[in-house]
């Protein structure tokens, strides 16, 4: 069997930048433990399985550990996969997932992902999560991941987590969102997952599906600009709330294409 693959830098316009997926458009959909086989094989933060129906596709996304209900950067860079070499033409995309429809659109070399909102609630971390990084939090909260806020933008900068202790805790499928104040954004962010083969994932579009209701709220406006400050990658979202909906814009670009033999 031959499957095509791409490997796209989502939530930039520049290789290298951004969080990278694997795209592998399907005819049919393979058994579930060969699709994680390929995604460990690729070694990436996620790998999206894209199959088309009559008006619309399918997408699941898998780590190289396990399926995930919801990838922000590889629907996006699924949408502009399709965008550029399958279905040139479409504006729309609509993908059917286990989050429900999610619609992709394109405007002016933007690509907008329509995610649902994933409104923290204040919470108490485990002590573990706590201990491991440099400094405590002013906030905790919780949705799928655990939000731990911050008073400034340097305290995200220089966060050393503890990874060997945090990898003592499973959050699958969630994992630890620490956020703050921007610089020169209105907020910026980082996203650590225990026990995952990528312990930091350079852009997290499902995060801010908790991050904008939350700093929505915070600051008082709907339209927010946001950076999320993974060492040596990181990436730039343009986000708005919209009533129950996260809308997030960002930029992709293609680094390879080829061909998986299986």
């Amino acid at each position: 069997m031959q499957i095509p693959i791409y490997q796209v830098d989502a939530f930039t316009d520049v290789v290298f930048r951004g969080n990278p997926a694997a795209v592998c458009p399907l005819q049919q959909w393979l058994p579930r433990e060969q699709m994680l086989a390929i995604a460990r094989e690729n070694n990436l933060a996620e790998t999206a399985f894209i199959l088309k129906e009559e008006n619309h596709y399918e997408i699941r996304w898998f780590t190289p550990d396990i399926e995930m209900d919801l990838c922000g950067h590889a629907t996006l860079a699924s949408a502009h996969v399709i965008f550029t070499a399958l279905e040139p033409d479409l504006q729309t995309i609509h993908f059917e997932s286990k989050s429900g429809t999610l619609t992709v659109t394109r405007n002016n070399g933007m690509l907008t992902l329509d995610f649902p909102s994933r409104v923290p609630t204040p919470a108490k971390a485990p002590s573990v999560i706590l201990e491991a990084m440099n400094s405590l939090p002013v906030q905790v909260l919780k949705s799928r991941d655990y939000i731990l806020v911050y008073p400034n933008e340097d305290a995200i900068v220089s966060m050393k987590p503890d990874t060997a202790l945090l990898n003592t805790i499973n959050l699958d499928p969630g994992g630890i969102i620490i956020t703050a104040p921007g610089n020169t954004v209105d907020f910026v962010s980082r996203f650590f997952t225990p026990q995952s083969t990528i312990f930091e994932d350079p852009v997290t579009g499902s995060a801010h599906c908790s991050l904008v209701p939350y700093w929505a709220t915070r600051l008082r406006k709907t339209t927010l600009h946001a950076r999320q400050l993974s060492p040596n990658r990181g990436g730039e979202l343009f986000c708005e709330l919209k009533d129950d909906r996260v809308l997030m814009s960002g930029k992709a670009i293609t680094y390879l294409q080829g061909t998986i033999f299986i």
